[in-house]
């Protein structure tokens, strides 16, 4: 079942009513597309949709492109009454029944499928089990030391798998979840986490820049806090001064992870200045280990494939058996698998972990995965453009922002706005490059293939701010737009 919804009560109730029902929960960010959630609906061969009456204009032309589709609830406390083909909250909620739900599911059988990006410009529908998502709420509780005088806060969206589990791991020890709206404007989110009383403040990097950008002005009352937790990228020195002087009573949780297992590592707040850049150590109940091209592991100080194993790696890859058995191999023991990541990373002498980069091109910006593939195939299908290249680039607020290289066909009209306006009609608000550059050609190696790392070097270019954008705004977004450069 397909969860098309903001952080609203309908959707938190949503996901443990799929669960109840013996479903599988399907998280999808309400900043999709038409387009995109046609095919997550036509992929994941969701019979349900659960959404929201103000995102219609998005989901009414994809649900007659999903052949498996029997029901839609939409969810819209005071609008109107739903259109032909769809229920309302309220009418589902009316429906009496003495029936209790007949719970089917075991451990081993499907609990959630999370679309993740992947090299090939497609989502990768992640399959995680019951006993997947027991143990990686075990072993985060176990760590964080979670209790259920907690106030969580979700400022997370449910969509995103850090977000969603913020409601698991309350609901397991009895916490209480404030839920919150897009990270928009960092004084309403910290005024509502004072007046909540939260003691559990979850992030990623670009909330803390953000927050940094407060410069000082916090009135409100944040001793509450006990623990701050972070994930996506390593924590820098510049975030981490930021966080004890919002949150001075908050041990601080660096964290590490793909979606693929949930969590890997942790590093413990008492390291954080000791192991500075590191993202800690193996989370309880897994273990992990680096190898290099021919599989052998290597020591401290090399640069290798980060290997996962325990009970959170995933089943595998949704209708994908070839990228399944990419990630999904035989381990030390006879019939287990271990998730190799893709991941480049470095142990120090102590058995810390350093990620060092991906083996892929992946982007991670505003703590989501952009998947330059995708980004390319819209800037490529615009009339007008010849080609396209993206690529990520180092950005203190963003991790990394998205930037796109655009060569145009001879005498092509096509200006930094039309190429904008239509990445914002195809993709997520997060996928929009924050900086575009029309150049006259791409590099290209001696394959014949764009050469991505020269289009890495210095680039000459002005730069000029466009007016926000909302959506933009909603992921923590800055708008640039290269007027000219050139790729040496």
């Amino acid at each position: 079942m397909l969860l098309f919804c903001d952080n609203t009560l309908e959707a938190a109730a949503s996901v443990w009513g799929i669960l109840a029902a013996s479903g599988v929960v399907v998280p999808i960010s309400p900043l999709t597309r038409t387009d995109k959630l046609a095919w997550l609906l036509e992929h994941s061969g969701a019979s349900a949709l659960i959404t929201e009456r103000r995102l219609a204009p998005v989901f009414a032309p994809a649900i007659g492109r999903a052949p498996d589709l029997r029901t839609v609830l939409v969810s819209d406390p005071g609008g109107d009454p739903a259109t032909a083909g769809q229920t309302d909250w309220a009418s589902a909620l009316a429906v009496e029944t003495t029936d209790a739900p007949v719970l089917t599911s075991g451990e081993t059988d499907l609990a959630a499928m999370i679309y993740t990006s992947g090299s090939t410009g497609r989502p990768k529908g992640v399959m995680l089990t019951h006993r997947n998502m027991v143990c990686a709420a075990e072993s985060i509780c176990q760590y964080l030391t979670l209790g259920d005088d907690d106030v969580v806060h979700g400022i997370m969206p449910l969509s995103f798998d850090y977000g969603l589990y913020q409601l698991l791991l309350s609901v397991r020890q009895g916490a209480r979840l404030v839920l919150a709206p897009p990270f928009t404007l960092p004084g309403q989110v910290l005024k509502q986490a004072a007046a909540e009383r939260v003691t559990f403040f979850p992030g990623v990097p670009t909330v803390f820049a953000l927050l940094d950008e407060l410069r000082g002005r916090t009135p409100w009352d944040l001793s509450s806090v006990r623990a701050v937790t972070s994930t996506a990228a390593a924590l820098t020195g510049r975030h981490i001064t930021t966080i004890r002087r919002v949150f001075p009573n908050a041990r601080i949780f660096s964290m590490y992870g793909l979606t693929e297992c949930k969590r890997c590592t942790y590093l413990p707040p008492e390291d954080l200045d000791r192991k500075p850049g590191s993202v800690g150590i193996a989370i309880p109940n897994t273990e992990l280990w680096l190898i290099d091209e021919f599989e052998q592991r290597l020591g401290a100080h090399q640069v290798g494939q980060l290997v996962i194993r325990g009970p959170t790696v995933m089943r595998g890859y949704w209708r994908d058996p070839l990228e399944t058995s990419r990630r999904l191999r035989p381990g030390p023991t006879p019939g287990e698998v271990v998730l190799y990541t893709g991941d480049l990373c470095r142990l120090d002498e102590d058995g810390y972990l350093y990620f060092v980069g991906r083996m892929d091109d992946i982007i991670k910006s505003r703590g989501e995965k952009v998947p330059p593939q995708e980004v390319e195939m819209v800037l490529s299908a615009i009339p007008g453009v010849r080609e396209s290249a993206v690529i990520g680039v180092d950005d203190e607020r963003l991790g990394q922002a998205v930037q796109a290289f655009v060569v145009l066909e001879a005498a092509a009209a096509v200006s930094e706005a039309d190429l904008r306006r239509e990445c914002r009609d195809k993709l997520e608000a997060f996928m929009v490059p924050t900086i575009i550059v029309i150049v006259p050609s791409l590099p290209r190696g001696a394959n014949g293939k764009i050469d991505k790392l020269a289009l890495r070097r210095p680039i000459e270019r002005t730069t000029e701010r466009l007016p926000d954008d909302a959506a933009q705004q909603a992921v923590f977004g800055e708008e640039r737009v290269v007027r000219t450069g050139k790729v040496p």
